[in-house]
């Protein structure tokens, strides 16, 4: 295909690499003069309509623009605004922006499709015999699963890369054996962004509709709307994440990733759900709402994070979960009301594993457990210690269940209550 004007690429890690000479003294202006490498603007490829350098709307065309900016060690993907078949995931690599038009750039998944195997699917392998392949094309992203392994890290994702009659070839090994007469299942389920070992990337300005009615549910461990997975120094920016049947957002195995100014609703998992050795996330100004469990989920050793001005209401389980060593994270200045359970919810852990040394200041906690079940603001279970709990609002105000302000367990210790503003009901309820 010609391009309707020519694109400009550029090395991003020899900008990266100069930025500190160029801001340096005598002695690295000295070795500017000595370049030996081209210095030149980072490259911008649009998508998306008539006058762009790519100009077909699918997860196809985005995906061969990231992997032109890939071969040039980075850059910007623009997308411009209109509505983009999803297929398949679109697989971000290092130093590379993914940004769109805002509210108008919307990249919607194609509808489910599900079919059995015929075969047992070994570990490490990278074909399967289906019985309808009917359904799937070359670049389909697919979920692969039986019903001995199917959740979490069990299930295997990939892309298909062949077809050969009823035989779908996939570009990662299955991570387990996959049993056919088990309900072996292979569905069209995968992520619609994704940045799997990849660092300083952007996601930014766009709508991603997961076509919820349509599709099977992927787990949040091998997928979301948004996916991360061994990322580091990623910025995910004003995005939106609606109807995607999982986790809206989901990141895992990372280091200093940020999420802002976006939004998960109606989502048929979790909304925000950082996870799997998470260190340093930080979770700002966003909004969790009617997703089917948990607002903002923090999973398996989530640490050292900040979760501040959030709003979280109206989702069907707790507004935040909190467990496992997810530990010396602070949430502060955020709103969490009207949600079916708990307003916040502390797993019951062992002393060695549980969410210890969370602080949480300022938060407007309130009308929580709108299932009519038993709920409190916060409820602190398992054998968590060392919780500071200081100037929030927390209140019943005839809407919902939440019955008191605290829960404590009676293996829970030094839980510090301060300053705080409780109205509706009572304080403290220790088991």
């Amino acid at each position: 295909m010609q391009a309707k004007k020519p694109v400009i690429f550029c090395l991003i890690a020899t900008a990266l690499l100069l930025l500190p000479i160029l801001q340096g003294g005598s002695s690295e202006r000295d070795r500017v003069e000595g370049l030996v490498s081209p210095r030149c603007e980072p490259s911008v490829i649009t998508v998306g309509g008539p006058s762009a350098d790519i100009p077909a709307y699918s997860s196809k065309a985005i995906q061969l623009a990231v992997d032109a900016a890939k071969s040039r060690g980075g850059g910007t993907v623009r997308l411009n605004p209109g509505k983009y078949d999803i297929s398949g995931p679109i697989r971000l690599a290092s130093n590379v922006t993914l940004e769109g038009a805002g509210p108008d750039t919307v990249l919607q998944k194609s509808d489910g499709f599900r079919t059995s195997f015929v075969v047992d699917a070994d570990w490490g392998m990278l074909k399967v015999a289906v019985k309808d392949p009917g359904g799937f094309q070359v670049g389909d992203g697919i979920q692969l699963s039986d019903d001995l392994n199917n959740q979490g890290w069990d299930v295997t994702t990939a892309v298909i890369t062949a077809i050969d009659g009823n035989v779908l070839y996939i570009d990662h090994p299955t991570v387990h054996d996959y049993i056919a007469s088990e309900n072996g299942t292979i569905l069209n389920a995968f992520s619609i962004i994704e940045g799997v070992d990849v660092e300083n990337v952007r996601i930014a300005n766009l709508v991603v509709d997961g076509n919820r009615a349509t599709n099977d549910y992927i787990n949040g461990c091998r997928g979301g709307g948004i996916y991360l997975h061994k990322a580091r120094n990623c910025i995910v920016d004003g995005v939106h994440v609606r109807n995607f049947n999982g986790d809206s957002f989901s990141w895992q195995v990372t280091e200093d990733i940020t999420v802002r100014n976006s939004e998960a609703s109606y989502g048929g998992g979790l909304g925000f759900h950082p996870g799997t050795g998470s260190d340093g996330s930080v979770v700002k100004n966003n909004s969790s709402h009617h997703n089917l469990q948990d607002g903002i989920f923090l999973c398996w050793r989530v640490q050292n994070g900040e979760f501040r001005d959030n709003v979280v209401f109206s989702n069907q389980r707790h507004g935040i979960s909190i467990g496992h060593k997810d530990t010396d994270n602070i949430f502060e200045n955020n709103s969490i009301y009207e949600n079916a359970r708990n307003g916040i919810h502390f797993r019951n852990e062992n002393e060695q594993n549980a969410g210890h040394r969370n602080t949480f200041i300022g938060n407007t906690i309130e009308n929580n457990g709108t299932d009519g079940e038993e709920a409190y603001g916060i409820y602190i279970g398992g054998e968590t210690h060392d919780i500071l709990i200081n100037e929030n609002t927390i209140r019943a105000a005839g809407t919902g269940n939440q019955l008191a302000a605290i829960f404590i367990g009676q293996s829970a210790e030094r839980i510090n209550i301060e300053n705080n503003d409780i109205s509706g009901h009572e304080e403290i309820v220790r088991e």
